[in-house]
């Protein structure tokens, strides 16, 4: 074994994933001494400690799989869940829209299972979760320590507690919300989130998207948009180049906006509340 390059092997605790011929994958937390079980045969722990990401390994029952420490995405995919997580594809997108980056104040709500927390937490934000579930929290607690390590844990805190009756905590630069009704929050915000600072809120369907968008302007926030991400991969064989009949096409939209930092309350004109984004015509106009 090369020694310059003990930093990258395998160490016992770690998890790994493992590949067959077939690109079928597994996960399996290494542990001295330990064997795992798979579709062909179990698989010695020992012979994987101390070896570099690629090595080709083989079951008891012959059967090859190469075995790679998982990516975000991957590790997001496979791992224990309770609530539903948002997709890989739409997590990248979030963290663009939102402007996460290092030392990033984040509110988020709610964690689910800690798939949006890592995402956070791996661009470097400091992350405050918002649960009313316990055994969610946890669940995402442990997701985040799984994955990011213990070191992650100093910049994430989870509090059971409601975003729809208050937020007691902040002040933050940006807000992330996974809720069935993230309007609810957008009144609590105030004070809370920095002038200009980015709410982005996650919506699976119309009707949530509708009555999201319809509350933003009324509770001070502009610069209202909305998208959604499809990907389709592309088919490769020795005779064909082609894109994939399947895709992972709508999962949820995402909608952002900015908070007004001198937010004055809409004036209703004959029962009707302006909602033009809060830009007033200049007086040329």
């Amino acid at each position: 074994m090369n020694p310059e390059n003990d930093e990258y092997r395998f160490r016992d605790g770690e998890r790994v994933l493992l590949i067959d011929e077939r690109r079928r994958s597994q996960f399996i937390d290494l542990g001295q001494g330990k064997k795992s079980s798979t579709h062909h045969g179990s698989i010695v722990h020992d012979e994987l400690i101390g070896q570099l990401p690629g090595f080709r390994l083989f079951s008891s029952k012959g059967k090859a799989f190469r075995a790679v420490r998982p990516t975000m995405a991957e590790a997001i995919t496979g791992m224990p869940r309770g609530a539903q997580v948002i997709y890989p594809k739409d997590l990248g997108q979030i963290l663009m829209m939102a402007d996460i980056g290092q030392g990033s104040r984040v509110l988020e709500s709610g964690v689910g299972s800690g798939a949006l927390s890592m995402a956070l937490l791996n661009a470097g934000a400091i992350v405050t979760g918002y649960e009313i579930r316990q055994d969610f929290a946890n669940r995402a607690w442990n997701n985040v320590q799984s994955y990011l390590g213990p070191s992650a844990l100093s910049r994430y805190t989870v509090k059971i507690a409601d975003a729809y009756t208050a937020i007691e905590d902040g002040p933050f630069d940006r807000v992330v919300l996974d809720l069935p009704e993230p309007w609810r929050v957008l009144e609590h915000l105030h004070g809370k989130l920095v002038p200009g600072g980015i709410v982005l809120a996650y919506q699976t369907s119309v009707g949530q998207l509708e009555k999201f968008r319809s509350s933003l302007n009324v509770n001070g926030f502009f610069l209202g948009e909305t998208l959604e991400v499809f990907v389709r991969e592309w088919y490769h064989s020795s005779s064909a180049l082609r894109p994939d009949h399947r895709m992972v096409a709508h999962t949820g939209f995402l909608t952002k906006a900015r908070i007004l930092g001198d937010f004055v309350k809409p004036i209703e004109i004959d029962g009707a509340v302006l909602l033009e984004d809060h830009f007033v015509p200049s007086p040329q106009e």
